[in-house]
């Protein structure tokens, strides 16, 4: 398709690792649920983001086998290329409700509500080793957010993702929807190290909602 941007969200500092994903700028030229999901399956990232009203930013958002409410990985990554493009959105509107967009320098945030976010269990190991060393996927049903305190007193956590769909992506490199559920968990910021080499931040607002942020860049050399 001409107007599918590939980028990487959640890169670290010096711009390695992110999630790749898949951004369709003009979703009126593929409107079908079918045509949609093929797409996303075809390409295989951890989610394809459709954008269908570039004035209000209403979304819509894939996995290669199902169809997402919200997700923050599309989201900070859309608004990233939104505001390279000129057009920096203040708000986008996947169906769970409205997020909030910000810019802070070279991050890129938006805010929700852990309620949005679809079931994923979280379990805490002992230590980053332990973290390291879980083959991808471990044995068990539904989503898995694997983690262990890196630095505790400075909020710095060790984490992967595992969907366990059934579908290609046996490990999601960098996952904002599970960052904010364990952010809720644990009642404060944190900055979590995911997948190879992704980094993502996350803050808590008093009105209850959550913010997840990170570097983004395009795909490819």
């Amino acid at each position: 398709m001409n107007d599918l941007e590939v980028l990487r969200v959640f890169c670290g500092p010096d711009g390695g690792g992110g999630n790749a994903l898949g951004v369709v700028r003009d979703g009126a030229a593929l409107p079908g649920a079918e045509a949609r999901a093929a797409l996303a399956a075809e390409l295989g990232f951890s989610e394809t983001v459709f954008l269908d009203d570039a004035v209000r930013g209403t979304v819509d958002i894939h996995t290669p086998s199902v169809r997402l409410p919200f997700a923050g990985h599309p989201l900070v990554g859309l608004a990233w290329l939104l505001r390279s493009l000129g057009r920096p959105p203040r708000t986008l509107r996947p169906p769970a409700g409205e997020v909030a967009v910000g810019f802070e320098g070279d991050v890129t945030w938006v805010r929700g509500r852990a309620e949005w976010v679809p079931a994923r269990t979280t379990r805490r190991y002992a230590s980053v080793a332990e973290v390291d060393a879980l083959p991808a996927p471990p044995p068990g049903e539904g989503w898995l957010y694997a983690w262990a305190w890196q630095d505790e007193a400075a909020g710095v956590v060790r984490a992967r993702g595992f969907p366990r769909r059934g579908d290609a992506v046996a490990e999601d490199e960098a996952t904002g929807a599970a960052a904010m559920v364990l952010t809720h968990e644990l009642g404060r910021p944190l900055d979590i190290r995911q997948g190879t080499g992704s980094r993502i931040l996350t803050r808590t607002h008093p009105d209850g909602t959550l913010a997840v942020g990170g570097r983004v860049r395009r795909a490819g050399p």
